[in-house]
């Protein structure tokens, strides 16, 4: 559906933006969680999406602190191949709210 351009239907007025990165942020939890290796950083990759969850369930989240989150989750678990669709997942979530500040 989404390949066709398609947003979700989620029978309310929230923001598809928002909607996409509860549902990126949730399928990377549930593979994280799932995953049997344990690394150095897995702790911070959960606190970090633990916080974009909170963040989207509050509403229109601070786009500096989504971004300083995925950097953090992508520095955590960037390493582990397992994860990458799930990371990239939520990169592109994350980037719906809008590219990085130009300079």
């Amino acid at each position: 559906m989404r390949s066709l351009g398609q947003r979700p239907v989620t029978g309310s007025d929230e923001d598809p933006r928002v909607v996409e990165l509860k549902t990126a942020v949730s399928r990377l939890r549930r593979e994280l969680a799932a995953h049997p290796a344990e690394f150095p950083d897995r702790a911070i990759a959960e606190d970090e999406l633990a916080a974009l969850a909170a963040m989207a369930v509050s509403g229109i989240p601070e786009i500096p602190r989504l971004r300083r989150s995925l950097l953090l989750i992508a520095g955590s678990i960037g390493s582990v191949s397992a994860l990458t669709k799930g990371l990239a997942d939520v990169r592109s979530a994350v980037e719906l709210f809008g590219g990085p500040p130009r300079r």
